[in-house]
């Protein structure tokens, strides 16, 4: 079993920037990929960025790429989201969750374990 915990969502004002932070803990030696993933108000949950536990790659949803940074800490127990100029359109609910599988994916079926989510509204 993997736990996750996300910290960090807000409120903020459109072109503002802001860092999530999740920590992980359980069977830490367990999963192979880390990621954060966003649920707008009514829409599905998409993948926005992974990384992996070993070497440190990442892979982003095509928009996010630049303004939106995945990193980890050394012991691998907290994986961060740093997101700069944030849109209205980054606003709903990030979840962090865990992969055991041994690939990059950023579909939702491919994670195994979650968090409860953490709220980011960005205003116009």
């Amino acid at each position: 079993q993997v736990q996750l915990s996300e910290f960090g969502g807000a409120s903020v004002q459109a072109g503002g920037s802001l860092v999530l932070a999740c920590t992980v803990s359980g069977d830490i030696a367990a999963w192979n990929y880390l990621g954060w993933f966003r649920q707008a108000l009514g829409k599905l949950r998409d993948g926005v960025a992974t990384i992996a536990r070993d070497g440190g790659g990442t892979k982003y949803r095509d928009n996010v790429k630049g303004p939106f940074i995945i990193s980890q800490d050394s012991a691998k127990t907290t994986v961060y989201l740093q997101m700069n100029n944030l849109k209205p359109e980054d606003s709903g609910v990030y979840y962090c969750t865990a992969r055991l599988g041994p690939n990059y994916s950023l579909r939702r079926e491919h994670f195994d374990y979650w968090g409860q989510g953490t709220q980011v509204t960005v205003s116009s």
